[in-house]
C-alpha cells in the first residue's frame, strides 16, 4: 500500500453525471475536516456566460457572489496519509495551463499518486449495483495494482486529460468511473457517489465513513422506485434494463449470450420510452 501524499480530483460538468464525483469529494472534505489551501484563478479558465457566478445570502443576511472555480484542500486520511482534495468545474479555456497549474501544486506537495473520479450516463437500472470501471495511463500503477489502460477513443474531458498528463509526468495515476442511470440523471446521485466511495476505499486501503452516503442512497433509490411505480412505461423500461444487467452479471454468461441479449434489448427499446 502506498503512503506518499495523494491527490483526489473531480470536476463538475461533462465528466460528472449526477454530480456523483464532485459530491464524493465534497463528502471527503467534510469527513476529513479538510482545510482550503489554494484556488486556481477563475479569470483564466472560465467563461462566466457559461458558468455564471451565483448570488447567495449569508447567515447574517448579507449578499455575496460565489464565483465558479477550482479549489484545492489539504487533509489527512483515516490511515494518516496526506491528501490533496481538488473539487472544481471543467474549465472553458486554457486546458493545458490549467492542468500544468494542478501538476505544479501536486509537485510542491510531494504528491506521488493521482486518483481522478468521474461519472457518465448509461443504460443501467437504478435498482442494481452501478457498474464501475478503473483504468490507468501510468505504467507504475498498471504494474502495482494490476490495472489496465483504458481502451476508450473519442472526445475527452478534463478528467482524462489530467490523468494522462499526470501519468506522463511520472505520477502514479488512476481513473475511477461510475455509470449513472440516464433516466434519473439530475443531481444529486448519492447511490453513484456511494459506489465510487466504496471502490476508492478498496483501492486506497482506507476505512471511509460511508454512513451518510448509505442513508442518502437508500432514500434516493426509494424515491426513484415510487416514481417508477407511478409510470408503467418507465417501469417496463427499468425491467428491460434489469434483465440486461442480470444477464451480463450472470456467472454463466458468455460473450455471445451477452451480445444476443443486448441485441434483443435494442430491438425492444425501439418501441419503448427514449428517456
Amino acid at each position: 500500500m502506498r503512503n506518499d501524499p495523494i491527490m483526489i480530483a473531480a470536476f463538475e460538468g461533462w465528466s460528472d453525471a449526477g454530480n456523483a464525483a464532485t459530491s464524493l469529494v465534497e463528502a471527503l472534505i467534510d469527513s476529513w475536516d479538510a482545510t482550503p489551501v489554494g484556488r486556481l484563478d477563475e479569470q483564466e479558465y472560465y467563461d462566466f456566460q457559461v458558468a455564471r457566478p451565483q448570488l447567495e445570502t449569508t447567515d447574517d443576511g448579507d449578499r455575496k457572489l460565489v464565483w465558479p472555480g477550482t479549489e484545492i484542500w489539504t487533509a489527512t486520511t483515516p490511515s494518516g496519509r496526506k491528501a490533496l482534495l481538488l473539487r472544481g468545474l471543467e474549465p472553458s479555456f486554457n486546458w493545458q495551463e490549467f492542468v500544468a497549474e494542478i501538476i505544479f501544486e501536486a509537485t510542491n506537495a510531494s504528491v506521488g499518486e493521482f486518483v481522478v473520479l468521474g461519472a457518465l450516463l448509461a443504460d443501467v437500472p437504478h435498482t442494481r449495483p452501478f457498474p464501475l470501471s478503473i483504468s490507468s495511463s501510468s505504467p507504475v500503477t498498471q504494474r502495482e495494482r494490476e490495472i489496465q489502460q483504458s481502451q476508450y477513443q473519442g472526445p475527452a474531458g478534463i478528467t482524462s486529460v489530467l490523468e494522462l498528463v499526470a501519468a506522463e509526468e511520472g505520477f502514479a495515476t488512476m481513473q475511477i468511473w461510475v455509470s449513472v442511470p440516464h433516466y434519473v440523471a439530475d443531481p444529486p446521485s448519492p447511490k453513484a457517489s456511494l459506489s465510487l466511495a466504496r471502490e476508492l476505499s478498496v483501492v486506497l486501503g482506507e476505512d471511509l465513513d460511508l454512513s451518510e452516503l448509505k442513508e442518502a442512497a437508500k432514500q434516493w433509490e426509494g424515491g426513484v422506485n415510487e416514481l417508477t411505480v407511478e409510470n408503467p412505461d418507465v417501469a417496463g423500461y427499468v425491467s428491460q434494463l434489469e434483465e440486461l444487467r442480470d444477464t451480463a452479471d450472470s456467472p454463466s454468461a458468455s460473450g455471445d449470450a451477452i451480445a444476443a441479449e443486448f441485441e434483443r434489448y435494442l430491438r425492444r427499446r425501439e418501441d419503448g420510452p427514449k428517456s
